[in-house]
């Protein structure tokens, strides 16, 4: 029973890590990792509904990172939680569409890029 009890409270501190992470601070990771020049040449927007967006404008130099909803040449559906980890580096792009983690509508060829983004 112990040892049940240890494991779950490893995953929940696991999974607070992620959990804490909020737009602002997944803003903020995301501008860090995009840096000046992502080298994506479009926008895409991070999209968590309730939770608010996320956009990268890869096509202004220097590249920004914003929370302003607009068009976007690429939109990506995912919950906050699940962009935390994407940021964080916990969930692999790939892995993430593959598994049904978010949702991407327009160009794909931009959301192919993002591998090299986070």
């Amino acid at each position: 029973m112990h040892r049940a009890h240890a494991g779950a409270s490893m995953r929940t501190s696991i999974n607070h890590a992620v959990n804490t992470m909020d737009l602002q601070a997944c803003t903020e990771a995301l501008r860090a990792k995009v840096g000046a020049a992502s080298g994506l040449d479009a926008t895409l927007k991070f999209d968590c509904g309730a939770d608010g967006v996320a956009v990268i404008d890869g096509r202004a130099v220097p590249n920004t990172v914003d929370n302003v909803d607009r068009a976007t040449d690429c939109s990506i559906a995912i919950t906050l939680e699940n962009l935390a980890a994407l940021v964080s580096g916990e969930l692999d792009p790939t892995t993430g569409f593959m598994m049904g983690k978010f949702r991407v509508e327009g160009d794909m060829a931009v959301a192919m890029k993002l591998q090299r983004v986070v």
